[in-house]
């Protein structure tokens, strides 16, 4: 199982994202680096570990704001030994002109015309649920055959807390379709929330804040290349 760091941009800095509350983003605050300059921190991401896969959250495009494309397209350029997960809605992370930048789509920007859209762009798809209901068209989930082979299973009400993954959730939709490549994000908060993911079967988890208070370390993650 893989540990994919999160970098959360919002207006050009990296933030601390908290339970999905958007407008309540701080700047990060990290034991890896002094600021939140976006080049300073996946630099400082990349001294602890070298991390193949890195995911990118443009929060601006997410709030239905301009993107912040031409800062992320730069940081895919410094780092070009990195694949870069861009999750920018329907538009932002479609249109990186990089080679190493890879689209997500969240549930939350699709509508009920536009299910199929991640699979035909080959696009990452994330199922984002807070407080137990997905965000965007409920029919969504009856209809699998949509779904790329990689998933994300984001549970914002977990992000940024100490709650622990869902894991009930990632267990039931890692044994109702094994044929998808899962990834849960939410809640990671040290090396035994990793294990029992990697025991539950999924391929990644996403991690931001463990990372940065070093509570999920170097040593920690040579376990998950």
């Amino acid at each position: 199982m893989q540990v994919i760091p999160v970098v959360d941009l919002l207006g050009g800095v990296v933030v601390h994202a908290r339970r999905g509350q958007r407008e309540r983003y701080q700047p990060v605050q990290s034991r890896l680096c002094d600021g939140a300059e976006p080049r300073t921190v996946v630099e400082a991401l990349l001294r602890l570990h070298p991390f193949p896969q890195v995911y990118v959250a443009d929060l601006e495009a997410l709030m239905g704001r301009a993107g912040q494309t031409a800062l992320i397209e730069g940081l895919c350029r410094a780092f070009p030994q990195v694949r870069f997960w861009i999750d920018g809605g329907m538009g932002g992370g479609v249109l990186l002109g990089v080679d190493n930048a890879v689209p997500v789509i969240g549930s939350e920007s699709l509508t009920e015309s536009s299910l199929g859209w991640p699979k035909r762009t080959r696009a990452i798809l994330s199922l984002d649920f807070r407080d137990g209901e997905l965000l965007g068209p409920k029919a969504l989930l009856d209809a699998p055959h949509h779904w790329p082979d990689t998933v994300i299973l984001m549970s914002l009400s977990h992000v940024g807390s100490d709650l622990g993954p869902d894991f009930r959730r990632v267990a039931e939709f890692q044994n109702r379709y094994p044929q998808h490549r899962w990834v849960a994000a939410g809640g990671v908060r040290h090396a035994g929330d990793l294990e029992q993911l990697k025991a539950l079967g999924v391929a990644a988890a996403l991690v931001a804040s463990a990372l940065h208070d070093g509570r999920i370390d170097a040593r920690t993650l040579a376990h998950f290349p």
